[in-house]
């Protein structure tokens, strides 16, 4: 069977059906530094903590919050309402406590077996080849990391009959200030390029900061999947759990004209896919959003 990745990934990204392919891409299974060169995703800025075995917080430095994983799961509560949880910093390249350690799962990379399938009317879509447990790491949405100006020089070249993949997250530091990241993987991305919107959606995203504060984009599995289930995430960062939460503004009318339906299915569905003006505007109306309030 084909591999989407080309062997860059820890699993083989399988495709269906035979013979089909999506248009051709650079695929990363990490994000790089867009041709703006403003940011650059994997340098390393953090200092490495000292644990010599395993960390344990407050000890461990890159635990502020206390262990931010399970396993290979990110750390729920039972009844967890909304899956936007606090900020997960990992271990990274100057730490001490080596490879194994269990604060270390997004920058391992996919581990998940997936297939980027063909659908009836949404293009390609992305799908679980085995089940995965709720708070389960699943993929990242990589691409080029962007500044805002080539962000909205992007968007607003492309036409109305073109993808638009490129995502606007904004963050909420403690001191007030808002912190934006832009990815693009129109060009250069991964597996999660390809995954869906929906109103009612399987997946969660989370920023995982490892060795800078160029967060990667992690999707998790908001509630257990099964093989075969298609994978989701709500493009306007809302989550399944609550109703219409982190939902976009309300478009003007004429905004209707250029927004593009949703073929999603659910019960709840907008007849509409999520509306970003950030782009077309000022960065200050992102509506994909987070709070970070320790940094």
């Amino acid at each position: 069977m084909a591999d989407l990745s080309g062997g860059s990934e820890p699993v083989p990204v399988a495709l269906w059906p035979p013979g089909e392919a999506p248009p051709v891409f650079q695929y990363s299974p990490e994000s790089v530094a867009g041709a703006d060169g403003e940011l650059e995703p994997n340098a390393v800025t953090f200092p490495g903590c000292p644990c010599r075995r395993s960390c344990q917080p407050p000890e461990c430095p890159c635990l502020p919050r206390g262990h931010s994983y399970s396993g290979p799961c990110l750390r729920l509560p039972e009844r967890q309402q909304q899956p936007l949880c606090s900020p997960v910093f990992e271990c990274n390249s100057l730490c001490r406590c080596g490879p194994r350690c269990q604060n270390r799962l997004v920058q391992r990379g996919l581990r998940r077996r997936l297939q980027v399938f063909r659908t009836p009317r949404k293009g390609w879509g992305v799908r679980a080849l085995e089940p995965v447990p709720r708070g389960a790491f699943v993929c990242e949405y990589a691409g080029e990391v962007l500044g805002f100006a080539e962000a909205q020089r992007r968007i607003r070249a492309q036409s109305a009959q073109e993808p638009n993949y490129i995502i606007a997250v904004r963050e909420h530091l403690h001191d007030g200030r808002l912190m934006e990241t832009f990815v693009d993987p129109t060009r250069v991305g991964n597996v999660g390029r390809f995954l869906n919107h929906s109103c009612e959606p399987n997946l969660f995203m989370v920023p995982v900061r490892v060795d800078s504060m160029v967060p990667k984009l992690a999707l998790f599995a908001a509630t257990d999947i099964s093989a075969g289930e298609e994978l989701s995430y709500d493009y306007s960062g809302g989550s399944h759990h609550v109703p219409g939460a982190g939902r976009e503004h309300k478009p003007l009318e004429e905004e209707n004209s250029s927004r593009k339906p949703c073929y999603c299915g659910s019960r709840t569905c907008a007849a509409f896919l999520p509306w970003d003006s950030s782009l077309f505007s000022t960065p200050a109306s992102s509506p994909q959003s987070f709070n970070l309030k320790h940094t």
